[in-house]
């Protein structure tokens, strides 16, 4: 069992003992916390959160804790339900809200849960505003208000706004995408998107949608990371359903992952690398991912005229990143779209809405428009940290055996060679180390990543 205190939120797994997993004395201390740093930073608005959450089988239970704690705390809350991470983010700038709590652990299986912390913008805290919160938890430097300062809490839907937001969107023709006739399938892992992805189809003007686990019972059908051994199911409905396109999204919402009509995936890498050129096809401008992330995405932004930009891992420093170099369109290789003009946050439904207009006025099936891009193949290999690894040590190793390539070190290390990468660091969410690599075939990618592997293991 687990229970990770990080700059980005507090995320474990629940039941067992307080300190060491999810337990609801954890999330009373932590949320207690966040409102305290709230509090400390208003920026003129008045004392109220919203908050949201995935559809897991926790998320009830932390969900009243959280409410109750911020209410105890004086704060108002706008509670929103269930609601996509996304749709959580949109709901803080609307509300006017002094921040946002969305409860959801992402990707992790079910017995996992988490409070990811927005501020006033709808955004992901930075590190400094992350430590200022772990610091005021440890220490416990909190005081709950008496009886007449206690907050209420009031309940409203942001579904049908965020999705009239889509809709609005320059980029987003609802008239295209209508007149192509596209029939869509659609795995929702039974959480959120199983509401959230089919309303939006609907309001595109697709009429035949097919679903898979969309009923949102938290018990996931599946590993809900949204990879390939974990979309058999999506992939065979694709061919008996003779569907044009599907989608598959994980528990909150913000990670998108096409399959073409062949039941074959279009590569999460590429959901930011085919959205991003449809946007600079129309907006021409710079673009930034992480350095995780695939180099079709700098490949397709310099065809278009435009620069590409890298940034470390985690959503809040390619938003930084994207604000620095005023980017038209960024993200992350796992599926994440972030689209400046809807908002800063990663956005599945978003990448639907952009990804259709594109396909529609394509006139091209999905598999002919994966086959346009540049062919990368990438491999994501894990090792599980031990108590006694120096992290330090090994990324210090591996810095000088490959010294006389080009070496990243904003966050891990990331070896460019000319013709791949390699790129290793230390979850933020995980107790592992990541090692990602891509190049011009799948064995040379794994290749490069094993040979790491054995090097972090002479360590243990």
């Amino acid at each position: 069992m687990t229970l990770i205190k990080s700059i980005s939120g507090i995320r474990g797994t629940i039941g067992g003992k307080a300190g060491d997993n999810l337990t609801p004395l954890d999330v009373v201390k932590f949320t207690a916390a966040y409102a305290t740093f709230i509090e400390k930073n208003l920026h003129g608005k008045e004392k109220k959160i919203v908050v949201g959450r995935d559809a897991r089988l926790s998320g009830e239970m932390i969900h009243r804790l959280v409410v109750g704690t911020l209410n105890g705390m004086g704060f108002n809350v706008v509670d929103i339900g269930m609601a996509t991470t996304p749709t959580t983010e949109i709901a803080v700038v609307e509300e006017n809200a002094a921040g946002g709590i969305i409860l959801t652990a992402s990707h992790n299986p079910k017995h996992w849960n988490a409070l990811k912390l927005l501020n006033f913008n709808g955004e992901f805290l930075n590190a400094e505003e992350g430590q200022q919160i772990l610091d005021i938890a440890g220490a416990e430097d909190f005081v709950f208000s008496p009886v007449e300062g206690l907050g209420k809490t009031i309940s409203k839907s942001y579904l049908q706004q965020h999705i009239q937001h889509i809709l609005s969107l320059d980029l987003v023709d609802v008239e295209a995408i209508k007149s192509a006739k596209l029939r869509v399938a659609v795995d929702a892992v039974n959480s959120i998107g199983g509401i959230a992805v089919p309303e939006l189809l609907y309001a595109l003007g697709i009429k035949e949608v097919f679903k898979l686990h969309c009923s949102p019972h938290g018990n996931f059908s599946h590993n809900p990371e949204p990879l390939p051994q974990h979309l058999t199911e999506l992939a065979s409905l694709m061919k008996s359903s003779h569907a044009d396109i599907g989608f598959a999204v994980d528990p909150d919402v913000d990670r998108l992952v096409i399959y073409c009509e062949n039941g074959e995936p279009f590569g999460e890498e590429y959901t930011l690398v085919a959205v991003a050129d449809y946007v600079l096809q129309h907006k021409p401008g710079n673009t930034v991912s992480n350095l995780s992330s695939s180099r079709a995405l700098r490949d397709i932004t310099e065809a278009r005229g435009g620069k590409y930009y890298a940034a470390a891992v985690g959503e809040v420093n390619v938003v930084a990143k994207m604000k620095e170099v005023n980017a038209v369109i960024g993200g992350e290789g796992n599926g994440g779209v972030i689209y400046p003009a809807s908002h800063y946050g990663r956005d599945a439904l978003v990448g639907i809405g952009l990804f259709l207009t594109f396909l529609a006025k394509s006139g091209k099936k999905v598999s002919d428009l994966r086959a346009s891009y540049p062919a990368y193949y990438m491999a994501k290999q894990k090792i599980e940290l031990t108590l006694d690894i120096d992290i330090n040590a090994v990324f210090d190793a591996i810095k000088e055996e490959f010294k006389d390539q080009k070496i990243t070190d904003i966050d891990g290390v990331k070896i460019d060679f000319p013709d791949k990468w390699v790129h290793l660091r230390k979850s933020n969410t995980e107790p592992i180390i990541r090692i990602y690599s891509e190049a011009r075939s799948y064995e040379e990618a794994e290749n490069i990543g094993k040979q790491i592997i054995e090097m972090i293991n002479k360590f243990k």
